[in-house]
């Protein structure tokens, strides 16, 4: 008798977490989540993609020099 009574309050806590609505109020609690955000301006978004597309062109023309410069050194060496 002692399993039934286990198996019996096992289920019952299994229909405690099942409550209905549970994905309503997960959706409403994003919602309130997303009004606290705070979304960048236009002219922050716009500065911010050109100062990170600066970085990236000036990084590659450093690359691309180094690149070219080690290249010229190992003909060097090697020829």
């Amino acid at each position: 008798m002692a399993k039934d009574t286990t198996s019996e309050k096992k289920s019952e806590k299994k229909a405690e977490k099942k409550k209905p609505g549970k994905i309503r109020k997960w959706f409403k609690d994003l919602k309130i989540e997303f009004k606290k955000v705070v979304w960048p301006t236009k002219a922050t978004v716009v500065k911010n993609t050109s100062v990170v597309v600066t970085v990236i062109v000036l990084s590659a023309a450093f690359v691309g020099i180094l690149d070219e410069g080690f290249l010229a050194l190992f003909r060097l060496i090697y020829s």
